[in-house]
């Protein structure tokens, strides 16, 4: 089970710490994700990290702002969101996979076996 929380009201160029706690398994073995809807738009990805943190993905909208990292030992992984705006409003969701994936795989949300329920971001101008 996927725990998303730390979204909120924020103005623009402000900052959020989103936390996804997994619990009921062990975590280390999964691939961590994080993605976000817009009203009336898609699911799109917005980061992912590997395993063992050696490895992350960001997509050219969020790349310099957001950062991704995870603790395994506390079984939770991190989107720290710094300089946001506006159109970063979305409900955000975690997701893991037990998959080796990396690359572009990183942002395919069928790879993703589990989801947690989402944490609302809204960015006022």
């Amino acid at each position: 089970q996927l725990q998303a929380s730390g979204g909120g009201l924020v103005q623009a160029g402000g900052s959020l710490r989103l936390s996804c706690a997994a619990s009921g398994r062990t975590f280390s073995p999964y691939v961590m994700g994080w993605f976000r809807q817009a009203p009336g738009k898609d699911r799109e990805p917005v980061a992912a990290i590997s395993r063992s943190s050696g490895s992350t993905y960001y997509p050219n909208s969020v790349k310099g702002r957001f950062t991704i990292s995870r603790d395994n030992a506390k079984n939770t992984v991190y989107l720290q969101m710094n300089s946001l705006r506006p159109e970063d409003t979305a409900v955000y969701y975690c997701a893991a996979t037990k998959l080796p994936i990396s690359g572009s795989r990183y942002a395919t949300q069928s790879e993703y076996d589990y989801w947690g329920q989402g944490t609302l971001v809204t960015v006022s101008s």
